[in-house]
C-alpha cells in the first residue's frame, strides 16, 4: 500500500509541475515519493530487466542516453528514459512514475537511464539492469567524488555477473571491467586526424589492475586512446567489437560497419558517444547500422552544449563543458587549437559549486596541455569569472602567452563579456562558460536585437 500512495503522490506532483513549468522538477516528485516508500523503484511491475540499460561514466552519458533514445524511438521502439539528466535514484523514480499506470505497471520496449557513476550501485539494488554501458571513469567533481579510483573502487565490485557490459575499449579503467562478465561488448574509435600524442612531461595514469604505468600510443580524446600497461598486459584491443572509422571532421562524416553516417556534431569526443550508441542499437535493439544512420540526421543534443550566437557580425561558438573535468576542457582546447583562423578565446572557468562549503579550485586548467592552442592563431585571450579568472590567466602565462594578449575580468556580467568581444578584430569567437552565463548572453542578444 505504501507503494501505491507514493506512486499516486508522485503523479499528482508531476501534474502540478507540468502545469507550472515543464522544464523543472525532474527529481522532485521521485524524491518526495520515496520518503513514503524508500523501495519505490523496486516495486514497479512489468519490467523486463533484460531490456533495461544503464549508461554511466564521467563524460558522455547524457549525450549517449539522448542519442540511444533517439535511435530507438526513430525505429519505432517505445522508450522510457531520463532525458533531463536526473541521474540519481530520485530521477529514476520520477521517470518511472510518469510512465507507469496508476497501478505501477510499466509498458515499454526498453528502459534507458543515465545513471550517476557514484550512485549506480544504489540504483542497481532496486532496478537490476542486465545491460550497463560505462563511457569512461576520469577526474571529475573532486569535492564530491574525490579521485577517479575512488569511484572505480565503488563500481568495480557491483558491476558484473549476468550483466552485459558495453565498455569503452580505449579508456583504461573502463576496459578493465572486461574481467567482470562473460558478456562483454567493446566499442571504440579508429585513429583520426584530430588524434594526438603527449610528451613525457605529462603523466598518464596508473594501471587499474596492477598500479604500474599506462602508456598511450596516441589519444583520440584526453585520457582515451590506444593504450597498454608496461607491466601486466592490460591493454586496449587492437580492434573493438564496434568501431567508428573513417572520421572526417571537415565533411562531418564517419563510417560504422561500412555504412556512412552524417556526424551531427563534429567534435572528437562525440565519436565515442556515436560508437557506444551504435553498439547498443545493434546488440540491444537489433537495429542495423543502416537503420540507425537514418536517425543521425535529425539528432539534436541536450540543449546548450554546442551552440552558436551571432553578435554584431561576430560568431560566438559556445562549448558547454563540465567545469569540474579536465578531460572535457582539454577536448575543447584541442577543438580551438585545430582552427587555423584567427580567433578570440574567452575562458569563463568558474568556482566549482557542488555542496557546502563552496570552494574555488582551478586544477583542471593546470591539468591541460595548452601548447597547441598557444601556437595557433589567437588574437586575444579573455579570462573572466569571479576568483578563478586570475588562475586561468596565470596558466596561460606559464604556457608562454604574453601578458599583453590577456584581458581579465573578475565578473560574469554579460555587458563586460560583450564589450571585450567587440574589442577584437576577428569575428571568430570561442566561448567556454557556465550554462547560466550563456543563457544570459543569449537573452541579451535577443533583447537588444543584435
Amino acid at each position: 500500500m505504501k507503494f501505491y500512495i507514493a506512486l499516486w503522490f508522485a503523479k499528482i506532483i508531476n501534474v502540478i509541475i507540468n502545469i507550472v513549468d515543464k522544464s523543472r522538477g525532474s527529481n522532485f516528485s521521485g524524491e518526495k515519493a520515496m520518503k513514503i516508500d524508500p523501495q519505490m523503484v523496486a516495486h514497479f511491475k512489468g519490467i523486463d530487466y533484460a531490456k533495461v540499460l544503464f549508461i554511466t561514466g564521467t563524460n558522455g552519458k547524457s549525450t549517449t542516453t539522448n542519442l540511444v533514445h533517439h535511435i530507438f524511438k526513430s525505429n519505432g521502439k517505445k522508450i522510457i528514459a531520463n532525458l533531463e539528466g536526473a541521474n540519481l535514484i530520485y530521477g529514476v523514480a520520477t521517470a518511472l512514475s510518469k510512465a507507469s499506470t496508476l497501478t505501477g505497471k510499466i509498458k515499454a520496449d526498453y528502459i534507458i537511464f543515465e545513471t550517476d557513476e557514484r550512485y549506480l550501485p544504489l540504483i542497481y539494488k532496486q532496478l537490476p539492469a542486465e545491460n550497463i554501458m560505462i563511457t569512461n571513469l576520469q577526474k571529475d567533481q573532486v569535492q564530491r567524488n574525490g579521485d577517479p579510483d575512488f569511484i572505480y573502487r565503488k563500481l568495480f565490485p557491483t558491476i558484473g555477473g549476468n550483466v552485459r557490459l558495453f565498455l569503452n575499449n580505449e579508456e583504461p579503467r573502463t576496459k578493465s571491467f572486461d574481467e567482470n562478465s562473460d558478456k562483454i561488448i567493446t566499442y571504440g574509435v579508429e585513429r583520426h586526424e584530430e588524434s594526438f600524442t603527449k610528451d613525457g612531461t605529462y603523466p598518464t595514469m596508473a594501471c587499474p589492475k596492477c598500479r604500474h604505468k599506462i602508456v598511450f600510443d596516441y589519444y583520440n580524446n584526453d585520457g582515451v586512446g590506444k593504450f597498454h600497461c608496461v607491466n601486466c598486459g592490460h591493454r586496449s584491443d587492437d580492434t573493438a567489437d564496434y568501431t567508428v572509422t573513417d572520421v572526417n571532421f571537415a565533411d562531418r562524416s564517419f563510417k560504422f560497419e561500412d555504412v556512412s553516417f552524417n556526424m551531427p556534431y563534429d567534435t572528437p569526443y562525440m565519436c565515442y558517444n556515436y560508437a557506444g550508441a551504435l553498439a547498443v542499437a545493434k546488440e540491444l535493439g537489433d537495429i542495423s547500422p543502416a537503420e540507425a544512420a537514418k536517425a543521425f540526421g535529425e539528432f539534436k543534443n541536450v540543449g546548450g552544449r554546442f551552440e552558436i550566437l551571432k553578435y554584431k557580425g561576430k560568431t560566438i561558438k559556445y562549448m558547454r563543458i563540465k567545469q569540474e573535468n579536465p578531460e572535457t576542457l582539454q577536448t575543447c582546447i584541442n577543438v580551438m587549437a585545430a582552427d587555423p583562423e584567427k580567433k578570440m578565446v574567452c575562458l569563463g572557468l568558474c568556482p566549482l559549486i557542488d555542496m557546502i562549503p563552496h570552494y574555488a579550485n582551478s586544477f583542471y586548467a593546470f591539468d591541460c596541455q595548452l601548447d597547441k592552442l598557444v601556437q595557433s592563431n589567437v588574437e586575444k585571450y579573455f579570462c573572466f569569472s569571479d576568483r578563478v579568472c586570475y588562475d586561468t590567466a596565470n596558466r596561460l602565462i606559464y604556457e608562454g602567452v604574453d601578458k599583453s594578449m590577456i584581458s581579465i575580468a573578475d565578473t560574469e556580467e554579460v555587458d563586460t563579456i560583450f564589450k571585450e568581444i567587440e574589442s577584437v578584430e576577428t569575428d571568430n569567437i570561442y566561448l567556454i562558460t557556465w550554462i547560466h552565463t550563456f543563457y544570459y548572453m543569449k537573452k541579451y542578444i535577443e533583447k537588444e536585437g543584435r
